[in-house]
């Protein structure tokens, strides 16, 4: 059976549409990690994914006959567009199932395709179901995302590009995002019977490891539910046979979170300026989870981008979410006394290390509870040392940055209305966005006023932009607005509250 799958590989019928995708080092994340680490560049194909091989393949094999009834297919969105631009290239009518968590972006690619959408079910598995209805209804010829042996073998082409392109006897593993295992199962049964050697590594997301379970319990596995987060992998059950391919020839599965997933996103795109979807992303984070693990050096690892059918508004979640998956910021929970001037001492027992966030609202009581992000050059053991040296100063500190609820909720509800407060007033700053200059905004700012309001995030510009309120009694007006425009504050009417906008200078 698995010379079988090697014949069908290397009779794959995928170029009459499909690219053979550059093998590519990736030079700083290689530096960064110590191994050297090559992504295959499926991201891009014409569909921006690995799934119009499969999807060609398949197709192309079909008779006349067949084909003129038309095709359908179920999918979260890659081997969607995979099967409606093979139809087109073919002349034959496509429907395409999708749920309706879809992102829009691969929906309407469909459409540009020439293929016709149907949106049902929350997840991949009921889209399945509807279709192989509608098939059924329909007289169409279901392709198969992943549990069809030539859409295996379509999808087995990497493998076999992979070790065109690079000497196999120098390739370590190569790690490979799994969603229903088509991919895996391909890739797996040709490189296995050439280089046994290579490990193949498998990496899903940990909230949805349908192939993972499968593998540990020896038997497809169905998930109660799926995340949606990594949408081309959001499978509940993986195929019956890239099962049986992977019992045979995967090595193991690593799973990732999602900050790891955005972390990766930003590694890639730093390496090639290329933005993956998330699922193309997982590889990546597979390859710093393993090295991570084995504590190995000057190995050479293989990740397979496999798509970048990325919707634009979950790039602000990628943004949010990377530095934490990448180790490079620390959320952490603080309690300060609540009295003046201790918000600057906190501050100065931070030193000069860069704020990416700081949130805080006065408090009735003793202590005030600060929301506080720092930047991280040095990873896990950076952060260990800042909470221990906050510690020693006696501040009680908890470690938020593996919190799901601080990240998702908590850092956006420090604030609100604050019974108790008088004379307060509420202003925005700016101030130039270097180390040191929170604290050195507080500096000016001075202890004569209680601050009782500070929302501050780094959102990548020039300028950090601060929300702050000050309680500043009548009879000490005149004295505050004096101090600001001593410390070069300039006034601007862009709102109805006073807005300054701070010159410090360096």
């Amino acid at each position: 059976m698995t010379n079988d799958y090697l014949e069908r590989i290397l009779k794959a019928r995928v170029y009459d549409i499909a690219i053979e995708s550059p093998l590519e080092h990736a030079p700083r994340l290689s530096r960064r990690l110590g191994n050297q680490v090559l992504f295959k560049r499926e991201d891009l194909q014409p569909a921006f994914s690995f799934k119009i091989r499969g999807a060609y393949n398949k197709i192309a094999h079909l008779s006349e006959t067949i084909a003129k009834r038309g095709v359908i297919c179920a999918s979260a969105g890659n081997h969607a567009q995979g099967v409606a631009l093979a139809a087109k290239r073919r002349g034959v009518n496509a429907t395409i199932v999708m749920p309706v968590t879809t992102p829009q972006i691969k929906v309407q690619a469909v459409i540009d395709f020439g293929g016709e959408v149907v949106l049902h079910g929350d997840d991949y598995d009921h889209a399945y179901d509807h279709a192989l209805a509608l098939a059924r209804e329909r007289n169409l010829t279901y392709i198969h995302a992943f549990d069809d042996p030539d859409v295996i073998a379509g999808q087995g082409t990497v493998g076999m590009e992979i070790l065109r392109q690079y000497p196999g006897d120098r390739i370590d593993a190569i790690f490979i995002a799994v969603g229903g295992g088509g991919l895996i199962a391909g890739v797996a049964a040709y490189v296995k019977q050439l280089f046994p050697k290579i490990r193949i590594i498998g990496v899903e997301p940990d909230d949805a490891d349908a192939m993972h379970r499968s593998l540990q319990e020896g038997k497809r596995v169905s998930l109660d539910r799926v995340g949606v987060f990594a949408d081309g992998v959001a499978v509940r059950r993986v195929g019956e046979e890239p099962l049986r391919l992977a019992r045979q020839y995967v090595d193991e599965v690593i799973l990732v979170s999602t900050d790891e997933m955005c972390a990766a996103i930003q590694d890639i795109f730093e390496d090639n300026r290329s933005i993956v979807e998330p699922s193309g992303a997982l590889p990546v984070a597979g390859i710093k989870r393993y090295i991570a693990r084995e504590q190995c050096k000057d190995r050479t690892f293989v990740s397979i981008n496999c798509g970048a059918n990325m919707n634009f508004d979950r790039l602000r979640h990628v943004a949010e979410r990377a530095d934490i998956g990448g180790q490079r910021e620390a959320l952490l929970a603080v309690e300060i006394p609540e009295q003046k001037g201790s918000f600057l001492r906190f501050c100065e027992a931070l030193g000069r290390r860069s704020v990416t966030e700081f949130n805080y609202r006065y408090h009735k009581g003793a202590a005030a509870r600060l929301f506080v992000g720092l930047a991280l050059g040095d990873g896990r053991a950076e952060k260990e040392a800042v909470i221990k040296a906050l510690k020693e100063a006696a501040y009680p500190v908890v470690d938020m940055s593996d919190n799901e609820m601080a990240k998702l909720h908590v850092r956006y509800m420090v604030g609100g209305h604050a019974d108790g407060i008088q004379h307060e007033r509420l202003f925005r700053f700016e101030f130039p966005e270097r180390p040191g200059a929170l604290l050195k905004f507080l500096h000016a700012i001075g202890t004569q006023w209680n601050i009782t309001l500070f929302h501050y995030r780094n959102h990548g510009s020039d300028y950090g932009r601060v929300l702050a309120a000050v309680q500043v009694p009548p009879q000490e007006s005149i004295d505050f607005d004096l101090h600001v425009r001593e410390l070069k504050f300039t006034y601007s009417e862009e709102t109805n509250n006073p807005a300054y906008r701070l010159f410090l200078g360096d």
